[in-house]
């Protein structure tokens, strides 16, 4: 089983650079405050980050909407577009719907290269046109079959208040229009996650308020000589995204990393991500605890810490012990072929969201979209509700992109400063770490007072709420990235010229004098200077006389 993983791996590295998300699920019964929870982070190099929006609007019959590929800008072609179009700001409408995804690829040869609608534009077209998650499935399916699957697999999480789905999809080939697909209902007291990697193994045909298919997603593998079993063994994730290295260790690690955080199951599903074990983990598991928006923000920063994964403990991770590795992920030393872990957390990141979704409460104030720019580990999230109908300046393009640096863009802003704490990580994550908490904690405080002011004012006058949560949503999210800039300042002052200035109650200490107080010369850590005379024996050794 190893060598066959060992011999894909070439390959697995060339796609692990193209394409690497995580999407996190909680169940509303599995939340700590009833509401339904997804995590997404956008992960290509090449992504510039930004929040979305598309306004609620009506458009005469027979309009016709221009459909380019999301990740591309190419156009693909028209569809009919429908009368009337919710208002959806980033990856939630004015319902709570959420759409978010990650790409497993599968077989190769059935990307249909002829087809309108990629998987981006499915999940932007579905958000403005859907109210629910079972709405949104068929939307999509619809489409597909309709105007042909552009893209190649991938898996797909829909939740509203009430429910979470997975709908995992790839195409048929060239010219052949449609896909087959499988959705599978997520219970309310379970907690899943897909990074990746097809997840959806066996399922049952015959529970419709749970698993939702294709008619052909088993007899089209079996006219592909994918699939030769009993119906009732069929895999989707072996017929459509067989398993190899990369899917394993670069994608299932990632949702092992979940499970072992909130389940007692961490040690009985290592085995599978070591690839010592032929036996997948379930699609959905019970955690060993109820999850918060917090403990879900939290695991998107997750670096394996702490386990058999842990990326710190090694050379790869410097004297500052940084949770990073540079990219490719593989690499090359006398013609044998190595690998670096992929966490959860990436510096490649283009923007992240943890999504609330709450049925007790009125729509417009229910859904936020908890989110930030850049790396979750190096930045805030701040929230965004779901009714918004004005991106913040701090979040929008503003005539930045990828390879335009703005100081108006929440995104270079982040990684201005993310890009100064990799190299000197351990020394310097604290004062990030403290600035981020103090933000955080104060949106979550005061969470509970701004959704009473906006239900007082949806009771009298909805547009009055809608306007209200719209000004806050951009008030946190330009007051966090001024908030940032100060830090980058404060920590390209502390941490200059690889020394350390002394801080005292908050600001930089002075002499008696008024003149800046004696620096501090950290040097290098113990272990590195011992390692450094192991390598280079009497070559800085100083004579003694």
């Amino acid at each position: 089983m190893k060598k066959l993983f060992l011999s894909a791996l070439g390959a697995l590295m060339a796609m692990a650079n193209s394409f690497a998300c995580t999407n996190l699920i909680v169940g509303k019964n599995a939340s700590t405050d009833g509401s339904t929870i997804v995590s997404y982070s956008a992960d290509s190099y090449g992504l510039f980050g930004e929040l979305y929006h598309y306004p609620a609007a009506t458009y005469p019959k027979g309009t016709m909407l221009d459909v380019y590929e999301w990740d591309t800008g190419k156009y693909l072609g028209q569809i009919d577009q429908v009368r009337k179009t919710y208002n959806v700001i980033g990856n939630i409408n004015e319902h709570q719907l959420t759409i978010a995804e990650t790409t497993f690829g599968g077989r190769e040869e059935l990307t249909d290269t002829l087809g309108i609608l990629d998987y981006g534009s499915l999940i932007y077209i579905a958000l403005q046109r859907a109210q629910t998650a079972v709405e949104a499935i068929k939307v999509m399916t619809d489409l597909v079959q309709r105007y042909g699957y552009y893209s190649s697999g991938e898996s797909f999480t829909i939740a509203d208040p009430n429910e979470i789905w997975i709908l995992e999809m790839i195409g048929k080939g060239p010219g052949i229009r449609g896909a087959v697909w499988v959705a599978v209902r997520i219970p309310d007291d379970c907690i899943s996650a897909h990074a990746n990697q097809s997840r959806i193994h066996t399922f049952d045909m015959d529970d419709k308020r749970n698993c939702m298919s294709s008619p052909d997603v088993i007899s089209f593998a079996r006219e592909r000589g994918y699939f030769t079993g009993m119906n009732k063994d069929f895999s989707f994730a072996k017929a459509y995204n067989p398993l190899d290295f990369g899917g394993l260790r670069y994608c299932e690690a990632r949702v092992w990393s979940y499970f072992n955080m909130f389940t007692d199951k961490g040690n009985e599903y290592l085995p599978y991500v070591l690839g010592e074990s032929t036996e997948p983990m379930p699609l959905y598991v019970k955690a060993n605890r109820k999850l918060s928006v917090k403990d879900v923000k939290n695991a998107m920063r997750d670096h394996y810490e702490g386990t058999p994964l842990d990326i710190t403990k090694d050379m790869g991770a410097g004297i500052y012990k940084t949770p990073y590795r540079l990219s490719p992920l593989g690499f090359k030393v006398n013609d044998v072929e190595y690998f670096n872990e992929r966490p959860i957390s990436t510096q490649q990141s283009g923007w992240v969201f943890v999504s609330q979704m709450r049925s007790e409460k009125v729509a417009p104030i229910g859904g936020v979209l908890w989110f930030t720019l850049d790396d979750a580990n190096m930045s805030v999230f701040t929230p965004v509700y779901c009714c918004t109908t004005k991106v913040p300046d701090s979040y929008a393009a503003n005539g930045a992109d990828y390879i335009t640096f703005s100081w108006e863009s929440g995104f270079w802003i982040y990684n201005w400063v993310s890009n100064m704490v990799y190299p000197r990580y351990s020394l310097m994550i604290d004062d990030l770490r403290a600035v981020q908490q103090e933000l955080e904690g104060t949106f979550e405080t005061m969470q509970g007072a701004v959704e009473a002011k906006a239900t007082e004012l949806y009771a009298k006058n909805p547009k009055d709420a809608i306007a209200f949560l719209t000004n806050y949503t951009n008030m946190t999210a330009n007051n966090t990235i001024d908030t940032w800039k100060k830090l980058g300042e404060y920590l390209i002052v502390k941490y200059n010229d690889g020394v350390v200035k002394r801080v005292k109650n908050g600001k930089f200490e002075r002499n008696s004098i008024g003149q800046p107080a004696a620096v501090i010369r950290p040097g290098y850590p113990k272990e590195f200077l011992e390692e450094l005379v192991k390598q280079t024996g009497d070559r800085y050794k100083i004579p003694v006389e």
